[in-house]
């Protein structure tokens, strides 16, 4: 399989089981199964609500299993709204525009835009911190999810010392935060 297919693949996969999902499912199934064995087996034991009610309180409800990737190294400082902003001009300057409901760190866009253009593979690896910590609390919560951001982490080139120091200091100090107009 294509390194394109795996990010096109992962990006469906992690985005809301919703009815397009499902129609999809047996395409992924096909393309991508080797990768992705695990997860479609647990998505059909669960089915469609079980897996929908799984996918908000793992993403919805859980600040580790964060899909944005700029939360984990931003948190919700001013900081992240540059980090969103870089983003897109980031796909801008690859000929890439935005829905405009879509932000730009979320996991599904960036495996999408990583299917279509090699900088979507550097973006993806300039955040692995963030990566692997939502692959490790993805299996600490035994999620099916893990498969699939596990397969991601895989697809790149393997974690290096700096990237696994990062993910160490972000695991212990969690997202950065600021109180902005706050008085005590």
């Amino acid at each position: 399989m294509t390194p394109a297919v795996l990010w096109q693949a992962a990006a469906h996969l992690l985005a809301y089981p919703d009815e397009r999902f499902w129609r999809r499912l047996p395409l992924i199934e096909e393309a991508a199964a080797p990768h992705f064995g695990a997860f479609l087996a647990r998505a059909a034991a669960l089915g469609p609500g079980e897996l929908a009610a799984h996918y908000v309180e793992t993403f919805d409800l859980q600040r580790r299993c964060c899909l944005y990737l700029t939360y984990y190294t931003d948190g919700d400082t001013r900081r992240r709204g540059e980090s969103l902003a870089a983003l897109k001009a980031r796909y801008r300057a690859a000929g890439w525009e935005l829905l405009e409901d879509e932000l730009p760190d979320f996991l599904p866009v960036l495996l999408e835009f990583a299917a279509l253009d090699p900088a979507g593979v550097a973006l993806l690896r300039e955040h692995r911190a963030g990566l692997e910590l939502l692959r490790a609390a993805l299996a600490e919560r035994g999620s099916p999810y893990a498969d699939v951001v596990g397969a991601v982490c895989d697809g790149l080139p393997p974690a290096t010392a700096a990237d696994r120091d990062r993910a160490a200091r972000l695991a212990a100090a969690g997202p950065p935060a600021e109180s902005v107009g706050v008085y005590r």
